[in-house]
């Protein structure tokens, strides 16, 4: 079988949440013995140097990129008003782009194209010009949710209401596109839900993010106690937002609750404001060379996103890590869990509080609960058992073509 996947960033090296939904599909469907071809957009923002790529799984796919310019421009963003398209979206199309893409399809025939996320969409038409595969949108998230959400928790009233337009315009691109595809991938149950609440009439699935449980080798002797850490890509308005809150409105009192206790931060792109931050047991590492061994080497972790939709992988691979993880209710979207048995829950400062006190004061705590972490982890996102149930589903999307 024949799949070509596009992509709207380079998912070498896996470092961030997409990238490693994208490579671990790619590398459970090679053992399926699927063909992969890759066409990737290597956008400005998230740039790839796909010379220094060292991958034996790059080194198995027929891989094509092409760099576009994505940043928010002020002047596209204020024409783009007057028109009909979602500036979200559109900043990842280019006609060059959209002719490596034609030459692809004109070389090779497919059995399976799958759009991993939104901002490939519009590729969709050319595909279809030239194309009779089967065609799979892989919804990594409900795009136009985190829009809403940001748009609801912002105060400053012009910025609100250009986030209500720009969430307005991706909800209407979004919920055009869905039925035009044979089926959709779902990365969980909510957002499967959503998608029927939106008018999907197309086949519907749902396939959690996976991940390679034998690279998360838990080595309890390296992790030191007592610590807090934080990990996610700074660049994600959700990550930044969320840790911004609990900085101010949490940590000041964890700090003074326990002199001896560290709070970690790592991620890319860290802000200026996050190393300048007025706090002695805050120690901010910016990006990590070895994610694996930075969560392995901490205790508990936190994860305060207070907005986004899809499911965190950061949190899956702390659950692998057997790490015992506070995290809000949002930031728990979409995985299998249960409060106070495979991860805590906290919304507020007052639960955020009490919850790290418990764990500080009752350490077994982070062992039970870092037990049945691992064991969600095994049960729900095991890359092979996820892919090769994509597999079937492929099988079955090409067979009733």
């Amino acid at each position: 079988m024949k799949a070509l996947l596009l992509t709207n960033r380079v998912p070498f090296p896996p470092n961030n949440g997409y990238s490693i939904v994208v490579y671990n599909t790619i590398k459970g469907l090679l053992k399926q013995n699927v063909e992969i071809t890759l066409f990737s957009i290597n956008s400005s923002k998230h740039y790839i140097d796909v010379d220094d790529i060292y991958d034996p799984v790059f080194e198995k796919i027929d891989f094509h990129s092409y760099h576009i310019n994505t940043e928010v421009n002020i002047w596209g963003a204020f024409f783009n008003i007057f028109s009909s398209d979602s500036y979200n979206v559109s900043r990842f199309y280019s006609e060059e782009a959209a002719k490596l893409l034609e030459n692809i399809l004109r070389e090779k025939e497919f059995d399976i194209i799958q759009f991993e996320g939104l901002f490939v969409v519009p590729y969709l038409d050319t595909v279809k010009a030239l194309s009779h595969a089967r065609l799979i949108y892989r919804a990594h998230n409900i795009e136009h949710d985190i829009w809403e959400r940001l748009a609801i928790k912002e105060h400053f009233r012009p910025r609100k209401k250009y986030l209500e337009f720009l969430a307005r315009r991706l909800k209407i691109y979004e919920t055009e596109q869905i039925n035009r595809f044979h089926q959709i991938f779902a990365i969980s149950q909510r957002d499967k839900q959503k998608f029927v609440l939106m008018g999907c009439q197309t086949r519907l699935d749902v396939f959690p993010a996976a991940i390679d449980l034998t690279k998360y080798r838990v080595d309890a002797s390296k992790t030191v106690y007592p610590t807090l850490f934080h990990l996610g890509a700074m660049d994600w308005r959700p990550n930044k937002e969320g840790l911004a809150w609990f900085l101010d409105e949490v940590w000041p009192d964890i700090e003074s609750l326990n002199r001896e206790l560290r709070f970690y931060i790592a991620g890319k792109n860290m802000p200026k404001d996050f190393f300048e931050y007025d706090s002695e047991n805050l120690i901010v590492e910016g990006e990590v060379f070895d994610a694996v061994d930075f969560i392995n080497s901490k205790a508990i972790m936190i994860v305060p996103i207070l907005t986004g939709t899809g499911m965190r992988v950061k949190i899956i691979e702390g659950m692998a890590m057997q790490k015992c993880i506070i995290a809000t209710t949002a930031a728990a979207e979409g995985i299998e869990y249960q409060h106070k048995k495979n991860i805590l829950i906290a919304d507020t400062t007052d639960e955020f509080y009490r919850l790290i006190l418990q764990c500080l004061t009752q350490p077994g705590i982070i062992q039970e609960i870092g037990i049945n972490a691992r064991i969600t982890a095994k049960t729900n996102h095991d890359i092979y058992l996820i892919t090769e149930k994509m597999y079937e589903s492929y099988k079955s999307l090409v067979e009733t073509a």
